[in-house]
């Protein structure tokens, strides 16, 4: 796994990080963790007061719906009224990162739900932040590790103190990791079929 070499951690440390974790997103916590994309912080993406903690963490404003990291397409569906079909194809060939976003969303928080009921999923296939969603069986929330304006960090270390020190758990997989990551490609699919590239 790139992210024992990259953070000198052994099978089973990576394994009690990430027990770790979910045990503070079940007690609804937030944590601060590698993506597929960038560090993110997440919460249960099910649980609204967690949710609104990240939220007046980054001081953004609530109008603006932050996107969810689940382990497969399967999950994806579990918040959705219907997924288009050309979901299905997008997700298994997508070569980089690539975040959908998609109308009848359901089961989650409110605030993660935009106005018009859409809501941005990626299914992450990053070995960490893939690991982690399938071990917590729930959607997790993925928004940068930056207050809202400020730039997003590219690294562990580019993430501020007062970031770090809002959070409930920082996860120690990945933190050497110095590889500058890019965030994803973004599509909203329409369940009428129109398909609209929001950031390539």
């Amino acid at each position: 796994m790139q992210a024992i070499i990259n953070n000198s951690m052994t099978q089973k440390q990576i394994a009690e990080d990430i027990q770790t974790a979910v045990q503070t997103l079940r007690r609804g916590g937030i944590i601060l963790y590698p993506t597929d994309t960038i560090w993110g912080i997440g919460c249960d993406a099910s649980n609204e007061e967690a949710v609104k903690r990240i939220f007046q963490l980054k001081r953004r404003e609530d109008s603006k719906a932050m996107i969810c990291l689940v382990d497969s397409a399967d999950r994806m569906q579990r918040y959705l009224r219907r997924v288009p079909d050309v979901a299905w194809d997008l997700v298994e060939f997508a070569e980089k990162p690539l975040t959908l976003i998609l109308d009848g969303a359901s089961g989650l928080a409110p605030s993660l739900i935009a106005e018009d009921g859409s809501v941005g999923l990626r299914v992450t296939k990053e070995n960490i932040s893939h690991e982690l969603c399938y071990r917590f069986q729930k959607a997790i929330v993925s928004t940068s590790a930056n207050i809202s304006g400020e730039p997003s960090p590219a690294c562990f270390d580019e993430i501020t103190d007062e970031i770090k020190q809002g959070v409930d758990y920082i996860m120690q997989a990945r933190q050497n990791d110095t590889s500058k990551s890019k965030p994803s490609q973004i599509i909203k699919l329409s369940l009428d079929g129109r398909i609209q590239i929001i950031r390539k």
